[in-house]
């Protein structure tokens, strides 16, 4: 009886190491505050001092509740939808817009009213880019993918880097995905996104609560999320489409040899 053997994946051309190389850089240098801080000319520490004391200790489960509106509403249909013409991501990019735009002219309550709004948007766009490098959004293992972008995408500057590194999130949150069943995603799931999407939000509701900030800042600072989860979102997925080329083994180790790197680089500064 021969043993038929599983073809030796390709090695990394040019092409998928440059790939990897963005992908590395938008997972790894996460810059949502710093584009937060340059669109409203503020530091960053001023913008989280502004938060009411007596949301802080809530905000937590209205990130909670606004990833669940959003999880039901999001993947209901076909995400990279266009309107006469015009591609998704310009699509998403206005009705980001938009939604900031009423969130900011109407202060804090304006803001919290459209946090479940723009966190769909901004799923909706999550999936089309996961659409886009391969994945069928039709399995509801990569409507949880689609989720994760949240908790990657939120890690902060005070965040240990050996605790809080891509592959080490990732794994976490796959613990915490175990138990699912069917397309019901377990509430401590949605739970371990919120810790982490949770600081963004944070950042955003100061931002567009902020006093005289208005509608075009809400815009300009909707269209700031929109633009980092995006980012984050490329990075995860198109990681995943090298690993179903190249094998999961391969993609690791040539990410983590460009950690290593950045590391030693940081060493000698």
């Amino acid at each position: 009886m021969s043993l038929t053997l599983s073809p030796t994946p390709p090695p990394l051309g040019p092409r998928a190491e440059a790939e990897l190389r963005a992908a590395f850089d938008a997972l790894e240098n996460p810059s949502f505050a710093a584009r937060l801080s340059a669109t409203v000319g503020t530091p960053i520490e001023a913008l989280t001092a502004s938060l009411p004391s007596s949301l802080q200790g809530g905000l937590r489960g209205a990130v909670r509740a606004a990833l669940t509106t959003a999880m039901a509403a999001a993947l209901r249909s076909s995400p990279a939808m266009s309107v006469s013409g015009v591609p998704s991501a310009w699509l998403h990019r206005g009705l980001a817009a938009a939604t900031g735009a009423a969130g900011g002219a109407f202060g804090l309550a304006g803001t919290l009213a459209e946090l479940p709004v723009s966190t769909t948007i901004l799923l909706r766009q999550i999936a089309a880019i996961a659409a886009e490098e391969g994945e069928d959004l039709a399995r509801p293992d990569i409507a949880a993918e689609c989720l994760k972008i949240f908790a990657l995408g939120g890690r902060g500057r005070g965040d240990d880097a050996a605790e809080s590194g891509y592959f080490a999130l990732r794994i976490a949150l796959a613990e915490a995905l175990k138990g699912s069943i069917g397309a019901s995603i377990l509430p401590g799931f949605i739970a371990a996104i919120a810790a982490r999407f949770v600081g963004p939000v944070g950042l955003k509701i100061s931002a567009q609560a902020a006093p005289l900030i208005g509608a075009a800042a809400g815009a300009a600072i909707n269209l700031a999320f929109l633009e980092h989860f995006r980012s984050v979102a490329r990075g995860h997925f198109t990681l995943r489409r090298l690993e179903r080329v190249h094998g999961a083994a391969q993609v690791r180790a040539a990410y983590e040899a460009l950690a290593a790197t950045r590391d030693v680089a940081f060493a000698k500064v």
